[in-house]
């Protein structure tokens, strides 16, 4: 996973509340366990008509927004079904961040496993910075997540709170498989302990 420290980029409004996994990634595309390749599945309905032309009113497929690397976003958002995908395409696309009043917890707790830091603000913070992503190719924010704050355009800085547990992970890059490998040494010394108190159980069957 891609350690998370800084990153400037535009902002995309996105103030629909209640935005669902499925809208965020259809459910045909779960068939996959590729992580790659899903940012063009990302808001599919609303990015694209049923002939597949791009929808130009939708926000991603507006030319300030194509590039988009932060979503501020409705309450509620990622409710729905459980499905990791959801965090894949957003990251796939290139966003790495979204900002919201609130998230919905299986959502959240994934975007944390894949290298997307959600952030929870009070509504007044989100409608400022909802403002400021209004503003196209300007709407540039910078988030510093050691230093837990969001520059706006203005230079005013808002502050955001973040378990630390999930913040160290954020830092230095650490999904579930990352924290498991930096215990390496206690687990070949259990096993080594393990094997020699009970050997029959690592015999290959004959």
């Amino acid at each position: 996973m891609d350690r998370f420290t800084t990153l400037t980029g535009i902002a995309a409004p996105l103030p629909q509340t209640n935005v669902d996994t499925d809208m965020i990634i259809p459910a045909r595309y779960l068939k996959t366990i590729e992580r790659s390749g899903l940012g063009k599945a990302l808001f599919y309905a609303q990015r694209f008509a049923p002939d597949g032309r791009e929808r130009p009113d939708f926000v991603l497929n507006r030319p300030a927004y194509r590039q988009s690397q932060i979503l501020v976003a409705g309450a509620n958002f990622g409710c729905g079904s459980s499905r990791e995908h959801a965090p894949w395409a957003l990251l796939d696309f290139g966003i790495r961040c979204v900002i919201a009043p609130s998230f919905a917890d299986i959502f959240y707790n994934n975007c944390f496993k894949n290298g997307v830091l959600p952030i929870v603000l009070p509504r007044d913070a989100c409608d400022q910075l909802m403002d400021d992503a209004r503003n196209g190719a300007n709407a540039r924010l910078t988030v510093d997540l050691e230093a837990q704050t969001i520059a706006r355009p203005d230079g005013s800085i808002v502050k955001f709170e973040i378990d630390p547990f999930r913040k160290h992970c954020l830092l230095n890059g650490l999904d579930d498989i990352g924290l498991t490998e930096q215990q390496s040494q206690a687990i070949g010394a259990f096993e080594g302990r393990h094997r020699a108190a009970q050997p029959w159980l690592w015999a290959r069957p004959q």
